[in-house]
């Protein structure tokens, strides 16, 4: 079994042997590379069969291959079996001693990461009673061990998304009206917390910055400087560099937006793992934009194209990238004077959902051309 430190510590200390595996392992996981941390964790769960940290992190291996490709459905059963069975070990060592640092942690930790699970899948009852249970528990584990930074993952997921969750989506306000009220100001507080000082969650707490200052927050510069860490310390992960040069996207940088996103093309050539159709696809769609914005209008249009087709074989219904591409498409045929083919684009664009004011601009274009 690890050694326990003193409930003051930092964290439920492991020997050096378990340490440097889960530190080796998480690497892994954060540049992709499953089978080899699963190898690492594997060997932590032979050497220590009664302790959740290996299981608990075999589980996440799970999670990140369904990060990087939520469409594929065929892992959710396996890493739904790997959170049982940490939640089964977890209640085993509580069963003996209800303030161990250890299963708290580790309970309230795969909780958390089922929740995430259940938005991710749009199970929004689920998700807010998996986040209560969570966040009870890291509240617990902090009361235990008031030093503990990684338990500012989960606190500060929990504020800032029960706040931040209902006015996005107002219909899941009634599922969680019973539940402590969240803090978004003090959850972001949180996370930088466990990005800058926590033990083993300082990369997670920076993931979820990340996704929340880009997605939720539209702070670009700040979302900037988390992608660009999180590029530098793991080259291979492919959400992170996505998410890099999204922010060159929204902060106008398009000399480092098209240089980001061929690279990203690249990779999905080169089949390289988490690079598929969907993010090529968005690599062609901004390739084409920064095309555009130089005036290479001819060479835009071949990314568009090439856009729509791979829109045509992922989306059912015309998505938000087929909208606005055809957009662009019809701007371009204004600018190279073919009006009529302009028309057609945004007469195109009026028979599909309003995207981001989809209508309103197309109502424009057709009223005067794009750059007259």
């Amino acid at each position: 079994m690890f050694g326990i430190a003193p409930v003051q510590a930092q964290w439920a200390l492991m020997r050096s042997d378990a340490d440097a595996a889960v530190r080796v392992g998480v690497r892994h996981i954060y540049n992709l590379e499953f089978d080899s941390a699963s190898t690492e964790f594997q060997k932590v769960i032979q050497a220590y069969p009664q302790h959740p940290v290996g299981y608990f992190l075999d589980a996440m291996v799970d999670w990140w291959e369904i990060s990087t490709n939520s469409r594929d459905k065929r892992m959710d059963e396996r890493f739904l079996r790997k959170v049982s069975r940490v939640i089964t070990l977890c209640d085993s060592i509580l069963g003996q001693n209800e303030n161990d640092i250890v299963g708290l942690f580790f309970k309230g930790g795969i909780m958390g990461f089922r929740g995430r699970f259940f938005v991710l899948r749009n199970d929004w009852a689920a998700a807010a009673l998996d986040g209560k249970r969570a966040f009870d528990l890291v509240q617990k584990c902090q009361e235990v061990a008031p030093g503990n930074r990684d338990v500012m993952l989960g606190i500060g997921i929990y504020h800032y998304f029960m706040e931040s969750i209902p006015e996005r989506y107002p219909a899941v306000k009634p599922l969680i009206a019973m539940l402590p009220p969240g803090d978004k100001r003090a959850g972001i507080a949180e996370l930088k917390l466990a990005a800058q000082s926590a033990r083993y969650a300082s990369t997670e707490a920076k993931v979820v910055l990340l996704q929340l200052q880009y997605g939720m927050e539209r702070n670009y510069t700040e979302a900037l400087a988390i992608a660009e860490q999180l590029c530098g310390d793991y080259p291979k992960n492919s959400m992170f560099k996505a998410y890099l040069g999204r922010c060159y996207v929204q902060l106008g940088n398009y000399d480092k937006m098209e240089g980001a996103w061929r690279e990203i093309l690249n990779n999905c050539i080169d089949r390289k793992v988490g690079y598929d159709n969907i993010i090529a696809r968005e690599s062609m769609y901004y390739i084409g934009l920064s095309l555009m914005q130089r005036g290479k209008y001819d060479e835009a249009l071949n990314y568009f194209y090439k856009c729509d087709e791979f829109s045509r074989k992922l989306d059912e219904k015309p998505s938000g990238w087929m909208i606005m591409l055809n957009s662009r498409v019809g701007n371009i045929y204004d600018i190279q004077g073919k009006r009529d083919l302009a028309v057609m684009q945004y007469k195109k664009v009026l028979g599909w959902e309003d995207y981001y004011d989809s209508h309103k601009y197309a109502k424009q274009f057709l009223e005067r051309p794009y750059g007259k």
